[in-house]
């Protein structure tokens, strides 16, 4: 069976240099309330990455779970960021990496 995972890049927008501190504080609210729930397999900012803020990496039924939950980011419907997201095919031992 195919495994996948979800991953949200969370892209700098015009007004990402007027992020307030209550507006990070919903973010890792919102990020904790959905690693709580199990939907995160990982998640972080980037450093030395230009215009990309982090990511995060959804544990989802569907790609469109995980796009409705991006859809939901307080960076986003805020206005301070917007985001891309891709599908990534897990490759591991329990596949034999794809092979």
């Amino acid at each position: 069976m195919d495994k996948w995972l979800y991953v949200m890049m969370i892209k700098r927008g015009k007004a990402y240099n007027k992020v307030t501190k209550a507006a990070i504080t919903r973010h890792v609210e919102n990020l904790r309330r959905l690693d709580e729930l199990g939907k995160i397999a990982l998640c972080g900012p980037f450093k030395g990455f230009p215009g990309i803020a982090g990511m995060v990496v959804f544990k989802t039924e569907s790609q469109e779970e995980a796009e409705a939950l991006c859809k939901q980011e307080p960076l986003v419907v805020e206005g301070f960021a917007t985001y891309t997201l891709a599908a990534l095919q897990v490759a591991d031992k329990d596949n034999n990496y794809l092979l």
